[in-house]
């Protein structure tokens, strides 16, 4: 690993003299070391063996959410080839991601890691992962690229200010050093506070205001905490007051509930939500075949079917058993009562309990190594076919610092792979 002062590499020469063709080399700094950076730092290098490329990330380490991705699995892309349903899985930035997917899709992402031979396989529910298993495999094989082409990485370099004097840009480290690029990707991640960006609202750049996206929510003391672990294949959740729901497997932890339909609502509803501080009100429906005036009208058809039997040891939702539990002892519903005997009262409760569940959500938790932004660099000013930006030349975006952000599943990694791809090809071809 490399840190300290910054080191210039210069790249093999063909013929003529060393030192013109040296000083006639273009640079491309990128700026983040994450999947976005690396994937644009490897493909330009290979485009144009004559760009000289370095990465420059702040930490003293790279490709930080590929290690930690899905327990340390990586989730690198998702089995939807679509693109018109491929958009619908990004909150933010459909229409830009459009133009963008044209050029680089999940088709090419597979393609991409399969020439180097990595094969992804597909999960039930889409989400693709290396056959090994392991997110090691996208990690080697990305410095397999960035040695091969001899890509340099500046470790523990933060960029703090940008200039650009006629065609070159000067950019400011922390520690006081001037590095010269004729081309910039930025590339640097997401940012959970404004002020952050404030080096880039310099150079002209506009904002969305940044805040989280993929959370849990919590339910702080809410009896059904001691139901920690339990999980539903397909529970649907709604956010009262609101037009926002969505449906799939739902975990109870020991905060309150997460699972990919808790994230993906999250998401779907990140600015909504920190409006309201993260205080509201879900309606939760624990069975996926009924909603509460369909159970209703079959009511009468379980009771009869099931009246001799006893309550508690017969549950016909498919519900885990002990929140089938739990929700009977919310209705005060006897462990020896049959079904014949459950009273009016007893049937609206557990009706109401099954199809519409209410809880008041009271802050959310989020996940530092998987933490996701909904906001940054506003998509009106960035070129989407080349990510390069409408405000200054030479100068381009990869990945999340942009306005664009998608549910769990690997949609995320799949925007830093299109528009890491998109702003090599770009550079490559100036």
């Amino acid at each position: 690993m490399v840190s300290g002062k910054f080191t210039f590499f210069h790249g093999p020469t063909s013929n003529g003299n060393l030192h013109d063709n040296i000083m006639a080399q273009k640079k491309l700094i990128v700026i983040g070391g994450g999947a976005a950076g690396f994937f644009c730092a490897v493909n330009a290098a290979r485009l144009n063996p004559k760009i000289e490329v370095v990465i420059v990330e702040k930490n003293n380490k790279i490709l930080s959410k590929v290690s930690v991705s899905c327990g340390c699995r990586c989730n690198v892309t998702h089995s939807c080839f679509d693109i018109q349903e491929l958009v619908k899985k990004y909150p933010r930035g459909q229409n830009f991601l459009k133009k963008s997917f044209h050029w680089f899709n999940t088709q090419h992402t597979i393609d991409w890691f399969e020439e180097r031979g990595v094969t992804l396989a597909t999960e039930a529910d889409g989400r693709m992962f290396p056959i090994t298993n392991t997110s090691q495999t996208i990690i080697d094989c990305l410095m397999k690229e960035t040695n091969k082409y001899g890509v340099r990485i500046n470790y523990s370099t933060e960029i703090i200010e940008i200039k650009k004097t006629d065609s070159v840009f000067e950019l400011l480290t922390n520690s006081n050093q001037v590095i010269q690029a004729d081309f910039i990707c930025i590339a640097c991640g997401g940012y959970p506070k404004s002020t952050q960006f404030e080096w880039l609202q310099k150079i002209g750049h506009h904002i969305e205001t940044p805040v989280p996206s993929l959370f849990t929510f919590n339910v702080p003391q809410h009896p059904i905490l001691q139901l920690m672990g339990v999980s539903v294949e397909s529970a649907h959740i709604k956010i009262t007051g609101t037009k926002l729901s969505n449906e799939g497997p739902l975990l109870i932890t020991h905060w309150g509930f997460s699972g990919p339909a808790v994230l993906k609502l999250s998401a779907y509803a990140a600015r909504v939500l920190a409006e309201k501080n993260y205080d509201f009100t879900i309606l939760i429906n624990w069975i996926k075949d009924y909603n509460e005036h369909s159970l209703r009208d079959e009511w009468i058809h379980i009771r009869e079917k099931f009246a001799a039997q006893k309550v508690h040891s017969k549950n016909p939702f498919q519900v885990p058993n002990r929140l089938w539990q739990f929700l009977l002892q919310l209705c005060e519903i006897q462990e020896q009562q049959r079904w014949a005997d459950i009273t009016v009262k007893q049937q609206n409760q557990l009706i109401r309990l099954l199809t519409a569940h209410e809880f008041q959500v009271k802050g959310k938790t989020t996940f530092k190594e998987e933490f996701v932004t909904c906001g940054g660099i506003q998509l009106s000013e960035v070129e989407a076919n080349t990510m390069q930006s409408k405000k200054m030349q030479n100068l381009f975006f990869a990945g999340e610092i942009l306005d664009v952000d998608g549910i769990t599943g690997g949609f995320n990694f799949q925007n830093a792979w299109t528009s890491g791809w998109l702003a090599a090809k770009s550079i490559a071809a100036l």
